[in-house]
């Protein structure tokens, strides 16, 4: 079994980078030539990810969350999912190089450098903490993914304004379309955030009884979560549009990115029992 789990780890950013292929190459030479297939290639590529991360899960006894590694795969598989859900909602595929390329840099690195952790800390053999994980990580890739519309939505809004009408501007989306993408990548965030949130209330009594909701993560989590639920109700009732919303995705994602690494690096959390 631990064969086959290298053989999958081997195999899988090769899988990603050759749906990123055709995908920039519809992009590149915007002849749309592989316009089914490559959501075909991109829905197989999950297919074995999702294979992959349950043969982890079964034969190492534990969902793929005990090492940063792991966390890797699970959050190019997160980033990846988000869009494809995205995709298939709005029918617009001709971003899909911009979001899956950072799926290849997370999955190469786990795939450099992850081990089979056999020996774990008991609480990491919980699955619910496996769903509260993932749950936060495709919440988080959300994010990601709306921020990543919001700078395209700046670059084409730039290179409007200065009269420059190249390869973005023929290849992209409008900016009502980009918009659209950043929101709805928004709301795919907040979601799963919001689920993330629901079930670690329901496990943190159980699993710390000394646990304090000062603690570091729930608060920047809580901030993150706060504030985009702010700019969907806004969008929503019809308060907020254009430059507003891609910059609130923008704001949320950097201070998601702060407060992981503030917490992560900086600050004690009970988070932290890797």
């Amino acid at each position: 079994m631990s064969y086959t789990i290298t053989i999958l780890n081997v195999l899988l950013p090769l899988l990603y980078i050759g749906t990123f292929g055709i995908y920039a190459y519809d992009f590149w030479k915007g002849e749309k030539r592989f316009t089914n297939s490559k959501r075909v290639l991109l829905f197989l590529t999950l297919l074995f990810h999702v294979v992959y991360l349950l043969v982890r899960t079964i034969f190492l006894s534990h969902p793929p969350i005990t090492n940063v590694f792991e966390i890797f795969t699970v959050l190019a598989f997160s980033i990846s999912f988000s869009y494809f859900i995205l995709e298939l909602v709005t029918d617009i595929r001709g971003t899909g190089p911009f979001i899956i390329i950072i799926s290849i840099i997370f999955q190469v690195i786990s795939s450099l450098f992850i081990n089979d952790i056999t020996f774990v800390k008991e609480i990491l053999r919980s699955n619910l903490l496996g769903v509260h994980v993932f749950s936060a990580l495709v919440g988080y890739s959300g994010i990601t993914i709306s921020a990543v519309y919001g700078f395209l939505y700046l670059t084409l809004y730039k290179d409007i304004k200065l009269n420059k009408f190249g390869l973005i501007f023929n290849r992209l989306p409008n900016l009502e379309v980009l918009e659209t993408l950043s929101y709805y990548s928004a709301v795919i965030g907040f979601i799963l955030l919001t689920m993330a949130i629901v079930i670690g209330i329901i496990w943190l009594p159980k699993a710390f009884p000394n646990y304090s909701y000062t603690d570091p993560k729930l608060i920047g989590t809580f901030t993150v979560w706060a504030l985009y639920g702010i700019g969907i109700l806004s969008k929503t009732f019809g308060k907020w549009r254009g430059k507003k919303v891609v910059f609130l995705s923008i704001i949320g994602f950097v201070i998601a990115i702060l407060s992981t690494m503030f917490t992560n690096f900086l600050s004690s959390s009970f988070h932290s029992f890797y």
